[in-house]
């Protein structure tokens, strides 16, 4: 071989085995992520199909411009008091609003609280997957406590979650952006009972009881002192004329995603 041509080999040669790897990198069958199996039940479909109307939660028709409307809200379940809570706020008719930790709806036997949740008309909202601050995390691990319990909730009620309550209260431009993102609005509270410190029943209903109209009230569905306060602080409110409504009747609508809200 001349010479000259040697260059002229070695660069055919780069570019057959380049093409080639490209080739074979291209042709690499693409992974496949299987979806999670869900059963298929009629009960499940009929919930889903409601999900993406509208009217879910059931919602009733409140003008809380025009009359006292207050938003109980319960953080950090299902737990073992929720039951007694929930047979509690069924006697008096009362919805509320659930702010529910994936961990605890997967430890759930199944999901039955929380399906008893959508069943009674109470409204479901995600309070992550593990309860972090969602401001110190970087946004993938927000995307993924968001998403999970997302996720777990409808597979085992078959309605999707559309707010959140950042645990602790954290949050900020990077949290707003992956809920709006999620489709979930930022739900607060300006009533904090501080059911979680100070474990007395008629401390935590004398504090709810202060609410005024269109307040959120932070509570705890976890603590049997609160669930004990429940009777007392709904005969409060409603000594004052209040209705008791869920976070989504407290605004007419469905709040806006990414949006923070705190009070009507």
């Amino acid at each position: 071989m001349r010479v000259w041509a040697l260059p002229l080999a070695l660069l055919a040669l780069v570019a057959c085995v380049t093409e080639s790897v490209a080739h074979r990198r291209q042709a690499k069958p693409p992974v496949v992520v299987l979806p999670r199996p869900v059963p298929i039940d009629p009960v499940l479909v009929a919930r889903r199909l409601a999900s993406m109307q509208p009217g879910w939660p059931r919602s009733r028709r409140f003008d809380c411009s025009r009359i006292k409307c207050v938003a109980l809200t319960f953080d950090d379940g299902p737990g073992e008091p929720t039951g007694r809570l929930l047979d509690l706020l069924k006697r008096r008719d009362v919805r509320a609003t659930f702010f529910v930790i994936g961990q605890m709806v997967a430890a759930d036997q199944g999901g039955r609280t929380v399906r008893r949740m959508v069943d009674d008309g109470h409204e479901l909202g995600n309070h992550s997957w593990s309860h972090p601050p969602l401001a110190e995390l970087p946004l993938e691990a927000v995307r993924k406590e968001l998403q999970d319990t997302d996720d777990i909730v409808e597979r085992l009620t078959g309605v999707r979650m559309r707010v959140m309550r950042p645990p602790y209260g954290s949050t900020d431009d990077d949290v707003a952006e992956e809920t709006r993102r999620e489709g979930l609005a930022q739900i607060l509270w300006n009533v904090d009972t501080l059911d979680w410190r100070d474990r007395v029943s008629t401390t935590v209903a004398k504090r709810a009881g202060e609410a005024k109209p269109g307040s959120i009230v932070l509570l705890h569905d976890i603590h049997p002192s609160t669930v004990d306060a429940v009777p007392a602080l709904l005969d409060t409110l409603s000594r004052k004329g209040y209705t008791f409504v869920t976070v989504s009747e407290l605004y007419g609508r469905t709040p806006e995603p990414g949006m923070m809200y705190t009070e009507r």
